[in-house]
């Protein structure tokens, strides 16, 4: 019996489009039961047909369904992946400019920090109805969530429903890939233990044939393009010794050494070479300027595009295999509540480890102790992440509050009635997504 995947969110284009490519790459997944959902019809119906014309391309015997019912696409799936974006752009951007009116600056806002927080209160319910429905619709199946600010979310959902669920996020394998890269390595010759936070999780070793490639890497940075390419996490990794999963505009807002005045944002934000230098709102920019572009950009793919049927470097349909295609075991680095597995990092909170997906699983790993300075710098933003969730299970606003004072770029920039008044702004930006609370005041 073919295997149903349900893409709850599937107007996420990219995404979607590059999650079934991957799919039906393994031979037990071939005829696939795909069924894409999103609460927008237009897109929807684009994604609809971005899946069939990889179907027809790789001549597979999958078949493909559209729907703006989520039951109907969730019942009895054994697959499913989410990659939703939860409220428009209006309240988004909100995210970022509120902070910026009172003088903190954020690069992308999806993850932690103010920004991050309110992102998860808008999501995190309607995350959590996705997983009551799979415990009534599909009680099996494995959920894989793309949807930020991982690391909350994913702490939310394993402790407030009982479906299997982890979080994906492509940074450990990338950057894995680009220090390889720096070396000289084929990633077939490397070997690493990574652990942390989302977004925020260190190579505690990194080994090239079996020898340390730190010496290797530290090197690699004297060549100026290598050096100017990622100046945080460079920066980063000079003063920490262990290199960092994420880029420099990311990690530039999750602590408070790179963005707290302006001459440290010209410094360190604006002149990488990389994907995300740390440019003011750079994801906002980029969305805001393919709201009118994106349809006539994907009509031309669907109408003249190539189609790329290789296996891409994400990690869901390794797992899927690994857990029932062919059952061939799979390594990657997953996002589940610290049950024991990193010892000085905060119990219950959730962190990026090791596992292992197989026939039986997926099996996390223990890695023990990470560096203490590490544990520093992790434990103070998982800190606020565990706050947060709090807050939002109980309906709290004061814990939010709390999760935001601590947030390291803020409380660096501002005073505690300024980060009060700052969030206040935003929780009344947010009133409609947040009935749940008991009261939005602080």
């Amino acid at each position: 019996m073919p295997k149903k995947f349900a893409f709850i969110g599937a107007g996420s284009l990219g995404f979607t489009r590059d999650l079934v490519r991957d799919i039906l790459t393994f031979d037990k997944f071939r005829d696939a039961d795909i069924w894409l959902m999103d609460i927008n019809p237009t897109r929807l119906e684009y994604s609809k047909r971005g899946v069939e014309k990889i179907v027809t391309a790789g001549k597979y015997p999958a078949s493909v369904h559209a729907t703006t019912n989520r039951v109907e696409a969730l019942e009895g799936a054994d697959g499913v992946l989410i990659t939703i974006l939860q409220g428009g752009v209006e309240v988004w951007r909100s995210d970022i400019e509120i902070p910026e009116r009172y003088g903190v600056d954020i690069c992308v806002g999806d993850t932690r920090g103010p920004s991050g927080i309110f992102r998860f209160l808008r999501t995190a319910p309607v995350m959590l109805d996705i997983c009551k429905d799979v415990e009534k619709y599909c009680p099996n199946a494995v959920v894989l969530n793309y949807t930020n600010p991982m690391a909350m979310l994913c702490r939310h959902l394993q402790s407030e429903s009982k479906v299997n669920v982890t979080g994906l996020c492509h940074s450990v394998q990338g950057t894995a890939q680009m220090l390889a890269e720096w070396i000289g390595a084929d990633m077939k010759d490397v070997e690493y233990t990574c652990a942390g936070i989302n977004h925020q999780a260190f190579y505690i070793d990194y080994k090239w044939k079996g020898q340390d490639a730190y010496p290797l890497i530290r090197k690699a940075l004297e060549r100026p393009e290598i050096a100017e390419s990622d100046p945080v996490r460079n920066a980063m990794f000079r003063n920490l010794g262990y290199y960092n999963t994420e880029s420099s505009g990311h990690n530039s807002e999750y602590n408070a050494w790179f963005r707290k005045r302006l001459d440290l944002i010209g410094k360190y934000c604006t002149h990488g070479t990389n994907w995300n230098p740390g440019e003011h709102a750079y994801i906002l920019k980029e969305y805001l300027g393919r709201e009118t572009t994106w349809e006539k950009e994907y009509t031309e793919y669907l109408e003249h595009g190539e189609v790329e049927l290789e296996r891409g470097d994400e990690y869901a349909a390794n797992i899927f295999n690994a857990l029932f295609g062919d059952n061939t075991p799979f390594p990657f680095n997953g996002n589940l509540r610290n049950e024991g597995y990193v010892d000085n990092l905060l119990p219950g909170a959730c962190v990026e480890i090791p596992v292992v997906a197989c026939k039986d699983g997926i099996i996390p790993q223990k890695v023990g102790r990470i560096p203490d300075h590490l544990a520093i710098l992790v434990n103070t933003s998982a800190g606020c992440e565990e706050l947060a969730v709090r807050g939002c299970i109980e309906g709290n606003p004061e814990d939010i509050f709390h999760a935001i004072l601590f947030d390291p770029l803020t409380s660096a920039v501002l005073t505690m009635d300024e980060i009060r008044d700052m969030t206040r702004e935003m929780f009344e930006k947010n009133r409609e997504y947040l009935g749940y609370f008991k009261t939005l005041k602080i």
